[in-house]
């Protein structure tokens, strides 16, 4: 009896001990989303920029830095997303880090993914390429392998469970892709235009041919010139743009003005670089919210 009840106090400790959530800290909300549908209950994740926080606005904090080094894996979206001071921090941490953009390919920060600039002379602090890969659901599938890789690596005994998982969400992207490519497939291709406050579809513009012109350039702290703003409004009323959308992340005096000016509604709010509230609460969630509010406001 004795012998019975050693074995089993030490099966619940072992039990005990795997039941410990990996801890893994990643640098956005989105990105957070991503490992938790793939880490399941075998993760615990931290997001130094939280919903609805702007990446791009973010400051490194002193916690932020205890966060990182408390983690047993750092995740990071890559391609510039992150500024210098996260990318020192992850690095010095020692702590190993996996860049979940890996191996995609990029577009080029200036390149014209179906959508337009007026930016002269505009150079944007993310450097050479574009982050936002996000919002391609197709690109989402490497994405969330690059995730499912690291936390294998950082937890071998749970590669069957995160395999699993994988597999599942990968299947999720790809509905997704195939319902955003029916409601824009709807609108007629001289109406897919959208006017959004920073330009972080890009994207989504190349996957599902729409024209996306923002004010501000792939950075939201870009501030555009008054000849910049007056040219975007000049555009709305030549071509007569109805779909004009705030983000969730930003300021909305910008997009407010030009709406004013153009006699424009402000058709809602789209969330760009940052979860919010449900049921934008989930990559997918959030995903789904911007193709309904798209497709319906580019219809008008």
């Amino acid at each position: 009896m004795k012998h019975l009840k050693l074995t089993l106090i030490a099966a619940l400790l072992t039990t005990a001990a795997t039941a410990a959530p990996l801890p893994v800290v990643t640098s956005f909300s989105i990105l957070g989303d991503v490992a938790k549908q793939i880490g399941g209950e075998r993760v615990s994740i931290q997001s130094l920029v939280g919903a609805n926080q702007d990446t791009h606005a973010y400051h490194m904090t002193s916690g932020d830095i205890k966060k990182i080094r408390s983690a047993k894996l750092v995740l990071i979206n890559g391609l510039g997303l992150e500024a210098a001071d996260v990318q020192r921090a992850v690095k010095q941490s020692k702590v190993s880090y996996a860049e979940a953009t890996k191996g995609i390919q990029p577009l080029k920060a200036e390149e014209e993914g179906g959508h337009h600039h007026d930016h002269e002379g505009h150079h944007h602090d993310h450097g050479e390429f574009d982050p936002h890969v996000w919002n391609d659901p197709v690109l989402m599938s490497a994405y969330a392998q690059n995730v499912a890789e690291a936390l294998i690596k950082a937890d071998p005994e749970g590669k069957v469970y995160y395999q699993q998982r994988l597999g599942n969400y990968q299947m999720q992207l790809k509905k997704l892709h195939s319902d955003a490519q029916a409601a824009f497939n709807a609108v007629p291709a001289a109406k897919r235009k959208v006017l959004t406050g920073h330009d972080a579809f890009s994207y989504m513009g190349k996957r599902y041919h729409i024209e996306f012109i923002a004010p501000q350039g792939v950075s939201s702290e870009a501030e555009p010139s008054a000849k910049q703003v007056a040219a975007i409004i000049r555009q709305i009323k030549r071509e007569g743009i109805k779909a004009v959308f705030t983000e969730n992340i930003k300021d909305t005096r910008m997009v407010d003005r030009i709406a004013k000016e153009t006699g424009v509604n402000v058709s809602g709010k789209l969330y760009s670089d940052a979860l919010g509230n449900a049921p934008a609460d989930t990559y997918i969630g959030m995903y789904r919210h911007n193709i309904k509010a798209m497709s319906e406001a580019m219809k008008k």
